[in-house]
């Protein structure tokens, strides 16, 4: 790889890892924000509010969370160059911001006390609730195989996933998001989160790095110096 490919390689890198980790302080401060408005504290989440007690706030923030995707894919979007590498960039900013977000707030109010602390990750179409650990090992693999992913390609490495893969990838992606919403019908009952179920994400994650591993052991095909 000539110099110059790398030198863009590395702008291209730090420009979508400052983007995310800056948009994570964002997300962060407008999550303490919210929090000191509704006297809330992170001890509080759960369980959850009903709609009227947060007066409509919480169609605002599913909005939120929508808006959240959309601008992490429209930095992969715009850092790629084809289809597999715009959501290579896509999969590395979003696990940088996750990561972000959690070391933010940490900063701001000290939480989470730790990695087993739950938290409400998400809330399309139903809550999401898993200890902390469980979303930074997710935006981990995102960061590694997207990594993986766009330093082959910008070798000009050949890099494809066959529709096997897409099906092993996307099968264990949706075990995984399952591990997540298992207790959704408990949380929207206003009960508190039971145990996570470990074993359900980890056969999940399992199976989605089966699926992406042609990402990192695909023979080099037409690589470009």
């Amino acid at each position: 790889m000539s110099r110059t490919r790398r030198l863009a390689f590395m702008r291209r890198t730090l420009a979508v890892i400052a983007y995310a980790f800056a948009m994570a302080y964002l997300e962060s401060a407008v999550v303490v924000y919210l929090q000191r408005a509704l006297s809330m504290t992170p001890a509080t989440l759960f369980p959850l509010r009903d709609q009227a007690a947060l007066g409509g706030l919480g169609s605002i923030e599913i909005g939120r969370e929508v808006a959240t995707i959309v601008m992490l894919a429209a930095i992969g979007w715009l850092a790629g160059r084809n289809s597999i590498e715009r959501l290579a960039w896509t999969a590395i900013a979003f696990g940088i911001w996750d990561i972000g977000y959690y070391f933010w707030l940490w900063v701001f109010i000290g939480w989470p006390t730790n990695l087993g602390t739950t938290d409400l990750l998400f809330l399309l179409p139903v809550p999401w609730v898993a200890p902390v650990a469980a979303p930074i090992v997710v935006s981990l693999a995102l960061i590694g195989f997207g990594l993986v992913a766009a330093i082959r390609l910008n070798r000009g490495e050949h890099v494809i996933l066959k529709l096997k893969d897409w099906i092993i990838l996307t099968a264990g992606g949706l075990i995984v998001v399952l591990s997540f919403t298992l207790d959704a019908r408990h949380v929207l009952d206003g009960e508190m989160p039971r145990s996570f179920n470990w074993p359900i994400f980890l056969i999940g994650m399992a199976v989605a790095g089966h699926g992406a591993r042609s990402l990192v052991i695909q023979k080099s095909k037409n690589a470009i110096a």
